[in-house]
C-alpha cells in the first residue's frame, strides 16, 4: 500500500511554507524531440522552464540555510517536490514512433512535468548537481547533466549507446565518478546471471529491427557478462538499512530471466526517520513516497530478489 504525500505536508517537511511555492498544474506536455541532434532539446512551454528554476531555486536556499547538503539530498528533496507528477512509460523512444533512426544520434528527451522511474531519478540528480552552482541552471545545463547520465561514457550516439541496464548506469556512472556503488559494502552477494533480455525480446525493441543495432546491444551484453554485480538479497536488507542514506539511488533486482532490474528509486528516510521510497511507480499514477518501508516495498514485488545501491557523487 502507498500514500501520496501532498505538496503542502512535504513542504512543512523541509521547512518551506506552502505559500514559498506556486508549482504548475495541470501538467502540459513533454517536449518533443529534438530536430538537429547538434543541440539540445528545448523546453516545449514554459511549464518546465518554470519547474527547474523553481525546483533548483528552493534547492538552492536550503543548501544555503543547512551549510552543506549532498547531491543525494539535494535529489530526494526535488523529488519530493515533483510528488503528485504523472508517470507515463517509454518517452525516451518516442523519436522512434515517429519515424527517427535508432543509429543516428538519440534526440536528448528532457521533461519535467512527466516521468517513468529512471527518467526521475536521472532529472532529480541533474538538478541537485546543476544547483550547486551560483547561477541559476539553464535548461542547457540541465541537459548536459542528464546527458552524461544517461549514455556510456557520457557521450550521446545512437540508440545502443544509451545505457539500457540499469546495473550498467551504475558501473558506468562509478568509473566516471557519478556515483559509488555501495552493493559490496552492504553485504551484496554476486549476480552472476547473463543479461539477454534485450535481444532475447527483439520484438518487444523497435530499434533492434535495425540488424545494426541488434548486434550493438548484443556486443553490449556480452561486455556486461564480464562486470560484476552486487545484489544485497531481500532477505537481507533489514541488515543493511542503516547504513542508506537518504537520496541513494536504489535499483530492484528481479528473477526475470536475462534481466538485472525492474524498476529504480531513491530511498527516502521520513521525519521519523524510517526508510522508505520515493518513486514514479511502474503500475502508472504519479511519483509518490511509499507507506511501506523498504523492506516491505521489496517484499511486495513480484519476482523481486533484492536490491542494488549507488550513493550519489558531485561528479
Amino acid at each position: 500500500m502507498t500514500i501520496s504525500l501532498s505538496r503542502r505536508e512535504l513542504l512543512k517537511r523541509i521547512g518551506l511554507g506552502a505559500a514559498a511555492v506556486a508549482l504548475p498544474f495541470p501538467l502540459s506536455a513533454a517536449p518533443g524531440p529534438i530536430a538537429s541532434t547538434d543541440r539540445l532539446l528545448s523546453a516545449s512551454d514554459d511549464t518546465d522552464e518554470q519547474r527547474l528554476a523553481e525546483w533548483s531555486s528552493m534547492v538552492r536556499d536550503q543548501a544555503r540555510q543547512a551549510g552543506s547538503m549532498t547531491v543525494g539530498t539535494r535529489a530526494v528533496r526535488i523529488g519530493e517536490l515533483a510528488v503528485g507528477t504523472p508517470y507515463e512509460a517509454f518517452t525516451l523512444e518516442a523519436y522512434l514512433r515517429e519515424g527517427g533512426s535508432p543509429v543516428q544520434r538519440e534526440p536528448l528527451a528532457l521533461m519535467l512535468t512527466r516521468f517513468d522511474c529512471v527518467t526521475l531519478v536521472e532529472s532529480c540528480l541533474a538538478i541537485a548537481r546543476a544547483s550547486s552552482a551560483t547561477a541559476q541552471p539553464s535548461w542547457q545545463r540541465f541537459g548536459r547533466e542528464v546527458e552524461r547520465m544517461r549514455y556510456r561514457g557520457g557521450r550521446r550516439r545512437g540508440y545502443a549507446s544509451r545505457l539500457h541496464y540499469f546495473s550498467e548506469w551504475i558501473s558506468d556512472g562509478q568509473s566516471r565518478g557519478l556515483v559509488r556503488d555501495l552493493g559490496e559494502d552492504l553485504g551484496g552477494v554476486v549476480d552472476p546471471r547473463p543479461l539477454r533480455f534485450m535481444t532475447e525480446h527483439r520484438g518487444s525493441y523497435p530499434a533492434l529491427a535495425s540488424d545494426s543495432v541488434f548486434r550493438e546491444i548484443g556486443l553490449m551484453e556480452a561486455r556486461l557478462d564480464k562486470q560484476v554485480r552486487f545484489m544485497i538479497p531481500a532477505n537481507r536488507i533489514t541488515r543493511a538499512e542503516d547504513r542508506i542514506e537518504s537520496g541513494d539511488v536504489l535499483a530492484f533486482a528481479t528473477s526475470i530471466p536475462g534481466l538485472d532490474v525492474s524498476h529504480a528509486a531513491f530511498a527516502y528516510r521520513d521525519s521519523s526517520g524510517t526508510l522508505r521510497v520515493l518513486h514514479a511507480p511502474l503500475s502508472g499514477g504519479a511519483v509518490e513516497v511509499t507507506r511501506a518501508t523498504l523492506p516491505e516495498y521489496v517484499a511486495n514485488i513480484r519476482r523481486a530478489t533484492g536490491i542494488l545501491v549507488a550513493r550519489p557523487l558531485r561528479g
